[in-house]
């Protein structure tokens, strides 16, 4: 019993005391580290500094950014969440090019960056950023013009006759269809904006250049118009496929501010857009966005999200969806089915027809199984209506709800 008792955390393991200290966030991490030299060496373990959220940690700036870089953050890191100063009120410069350039160096496998109401406009482009990254998220964030634009060493040494030359422009457009990108490409896949009301039209144009983006999520962007994505959508043009044609998932959604102008972006996808396989519309982009998708032909998944739907609306549209194959409803508010009223002497003979006949076919089981479907689905009707017109489509409902009509 005295050999238990004299026990002490100096006995475990190495693996099991990363183990616990991974559940402890980055700032007691750096506490930890100053109890003992065993402590200390263990807190600079980079199974550790997988996964960074600084977005918790209050008053970051960037003397402990530079000081997490230089002590702690290597080659083991994979994601890095962080919160700028854009809402406090001390202000003052975040990120700068110097500490992104250093963490591009020291760490060559981040792979995701989130961000969180910082402030970019004192970065001249995206370039910046570590060329390993293949998410970037950003949230509630301000962003220079050209933060977008994609800029080349081979680019910017061409003189003006060469680049103003039918021959440089087919070039360029070749190198673009063999995939050949130069070594300062932007290589992210997957863009997510969240409320970032400083993107603009000329933004989404400025992607159109990036040479894998194949998600893209605009969720509360403002000042995105439909002929802006009208624009950026892939087509055919002169030279091949033109605008962001590598792109397969498209996500417009609305359900911020009041007192905005309402865009109306998805009615931009009115022209088509190739190679697009998955869209997701939420809260006021879903009815004009329904409108225009009969007109993606390569379309095989729809998400909608966050609005209110009637089944008549929902039918209509799915007529001309006959090669979709996953249809999900997210937070979606459906509208009560109006029943005409019912005179009476009307249709009683046919559904004693109808009954007869069901009870010939062995009904009862048939209607066993409908109650069950009724219990579950918000509306039993529309999966049958669905059912019928999308035989090989996989229909979803997650927290969905049905409108109570008060009368």
């Amino acid at each position: 019993m005295d050999e238990y008792k004299a026990c002490n955390l100096d006995y475990f393991p190495e693996n099991i005391l990363i183990d616990v200290l991974s559940f402890l966030s980055v700032r007691e991490v750096v506490r930890a580290g100053r109890v003992c030299k065993r402590w200390k060496r263990l807190v600079k373990d980079q199974r550790l500094w997988r996964l960074v959220d600084l977005t918790t940690w209050k008053g970051v700036t960037s003397r402990i950014l530079w000081l997490l870089l230089r002590q702690y953050l290597g080659c083991g890191l994979r994601c890095l969440r962080l919160r700028g100063l854009l809402l406090s009120a001390r202000g003052g410069t975040f990120l700068s090019e110097s500490w992104l350039k250093a963490l591009s160096t020291k760490c060559p496998r981040l792979s995701k960056l989130y961000l969180l109401h910082a402030d970019l406009r004192g970065l001249p482009s995206c370039q910046l950023l570590p060329p390993s990254l293949q998410i970037l998220e950003l949230r509630g964030c301000e962003l220079p013009r050209e933060f977008f634009n994609q800029t080349s060493p081979a680019s910017s040494q061409e003189t003006p006759e060469a680049t103003s030359s039918v021959g440089a422009q087919q070039k360029r457009r070749d190198q673009k269809g063999k995939g050949q990108t130069s070594p300062s490409g932007i290589g992210i896949d997957t863009l997510v904006l969240n409320n970032v009301p400083s993107f603009t039209d000329q933004h989404l144009q400025s992607l159109t250049t990036w040479e894998r983006l194949r998600r893209l999520e605009l969720r509360d962007t403002f000042r995105v118009t439909a002929n802006g994505l009208r624009s950026s959508a892939a087509k055919e043009g002169v030279c091949g496929v033109e605008g962001l044609s590598r792109l397969k998932f498209l996500e417009i959604g609305i359900t911020g501010r009041q007192g905005y102008q309402l865009q109306m972006a998805s009615l931009g996808l009115g022209a088509g857009w190739l190679g697009l396989e998955e869209l997701s519309l939420g809260g006021k982009e879903v009815g004009p966005g329904l409108l225009c998708a009969s007109r993606l032909k390569d379309l095989k998944c729809l998400c909608l999200w966050a609005c209110t739907l009637s089944k008549m609306q929902i039918v209509r549209s799915c007529r001309m969806l006959r090669g979709l194959r996953r249809l999900e409803f997210l937070d979606v508010i459906f509208q009560p089915p109006q029943c005409p009223p019912v005179v009476e002497g009307e249709g009683g003979g046919g559904g004693g027809e109808e009954q007869d006949n069901d009870e010939a076919a062995g009904g009862d089981n048939n209607n066993d199984e409908n109650r069950t479907l009724d219990a579950n689905d918000p509306i039993p009707s529309l999966r049958r209506s669905l059912a019928a017109l999308l035989p090989s489509c996989t229909v979803v409902f997650t927290n969905c709800s049905v409108q109570i009509n008060p009368d």
